[in-house]
């Protein structure tokens, strides 16, 4: 039987809907911050000119790599020997080309709409403390249009997984959950960002409502998606909004709670933290690929645990291949 009984049997391809991005990884000190104004540990949705600006103000030339927080993820569920599928829009120019092409490099199938607008990008901020404050681009990913996600986009997927970011385009990401709802997909949502809580608090709580199987979330996001000030209260109110939720506490490790019970899921390694980009993604992805092979909710979490170590101990989301072995080894534990 299925450890989570809403996913159908036979089904373990893991779908991504969000946005076509490009990550641009600095090192910046807290100065930068207060001259960007960043919202630490937030995210802002800015025009291309303004990253172009920031650009100017940055120390060193940036790392350029494909991302998105759905893109990170289903790129973890390949590299783990997972069913994965990206869907998203992007343009049609060379950075379009590099998302493509390493979407196929980590055995993920990309479903991407080409438009004519510029790929979008997001200048990820990393402070010394490992934090990242991004500001976003959208281009040519926040114009996906609802009758552009078809049941095809869904076909045989066990799992869909929304980005929360997605949110600041109400009409398409009603329209993903209600046509991944008719493919039979069990709806997974990630909450994003606490500044995307906090703008769309009403709106993603008619959603999580609706439809949403498994939500996910930080310590950050679950204080101001329930309004809780204190961490327990928070927990217990976030406990109940879905049949399957996660939270992320950091270093403190991660809850699950699943019919009515708990699982405390401890912190992996003692390693300082490099960069938090993509760790949240990484662990969405860990996590998800055992629940479609039906592993146990605490190996779920273990391999999400060990997923998100990983991608901590290195610059941007791509863990590297020693990092994978040291993942796999959980798989046969």
């Amino acid at each position: 039987m299925q450890i989570f009984e809403k996913i159908r049997p036979g089904r373990e391809l893991i779908v991504g809907v969000g946005s076509a991005l490009v990550d641009m990884l600095a090192h910046e000190d807290y100065a930068f911050l207060e001259k960007t104004e960043a919202a630490k540990g937030g995210m802002i949705l800015v025009d291309k000119e303004f990253i172009e600006n920031a650009l100017t103000l940055t120390s060193a030339e940036p790392n350029i790599v494909p991302g998105g927080s759905a893109c990170n993820m289903t790129v973890g569920v390949g590299k783990l020997g997972g069913k994965a599928r990206f869907v998203g829009k992007c343009g049609s120019g060379r950075l379009a080309r590099l998302f493509r092409q390493d979407l196929l490099k980590q055995n993920v199938e990309p479903k991407l709409i080409v438009s004519a607008s510029p790929t979008g990008r997001v200048l990820s901020i990393i402070t010394p403390d490992a934090q990242r404050s991004m500001f976003t681009y959208l281009g040519a990913s926040s114009e996906i249009q609802p009758h552009e996600l078809t049941e095809g986009s869904f076909d045989s997927a066990a799992i869909v997984h929304i980005e929360g970011y997605l949110i600041f385009n109400p009409d398409l990401i009603l329209g993903a959950l209600k046509t991944a709802k008719t493919a039979g997909a069990v709806i997974s949502l990630d909450l994003a960002s606490f500044t995307v809580v906090e703008e769309s608090k009403e709106l993603l709580a008619q959603i999580v409502a609706d439809y949403v199987d498994i939500l996910i979330a930080n310590d950050d996001e679950v204080k101001a998606f329930t309004g809780c000030a204190d961490e327990s209260d928070a927990l217990k109110a976030f406990a109940e909004m879905a049949t399957l939720a996660v939270v992320n506490v950091g270093d403190r490790g991660s809850y699950i709670f699943h019919n009515r019970k708990v699982l405390k899921i401890d912190a992996m390694g003692e390693g300082r933290a490099v960069d938090t980009t993509g760790a949240g993604d990484l662990w969405t992805a860990g996590f998800l690929y055992g629940l479609v092979k039906d592993y146990p909710l605490h190996k779920c979490g273990m391999i999400g645990t060990a997923c998100g170590y990983e991608v901590c101990q290195v610059v941007g989301a791509a863990i590297p291949d020693n990092g994978w072995g040291r993942i796999k080894t959980l798989l046969d534990g």
